[in-house]
């Protein structure tokens, strides 16, 4: 299954709703990814641009995307981007079929 790396930062009323009722948002994060048979790798708070990280792993990306997009119009989130995760051997094939592409850059002969 794919997986896919979420980046995330709360609101200040979400971070003050967690300050008076603590709560392991991990376990809700599971719940939603479970629901569309996938899996919840991780779930990591930090500092700086994003408030938090998850791994995931989902069946597919419309599967993703409706977590991605019920977890987004839940209200808490000021931000939520989500990048689909490559192996190294996806980027092997993708490389090797990207050179039989023949991609010519603009203004140059063909």
């Amino acid at each position: 299954m794919p997986l896919y790396l979420s980046r995330f930062s709360y609101t200040p009323q979400t971070w003050a709703r967690l300050t008076e009722h603590p709560e392991d948002r991990a376990q809700a994060a599971r719940t939603y990814i479970e629901s569309v048979g996938g899996r919840l790798h991780g779930f990591w708070y930090a500092f700086g641009t994003h408030d938090g990280y998850n791994l995931w792993e989902a069946p597919d990306n419309v599967s993703m995307a409706a977590v991605a997009l019920a977890i987004s119009g839940g209200g808490a989130l000021g931000s939520f981007e989500t990048t689909v995760l490559m192996t190294v051997d996806e980027t092997l094939d993708a490389l090797r079929r990207a050179g039989q592409i023949g991609y010519r850059a603009p203004g140059t002969e063909g």
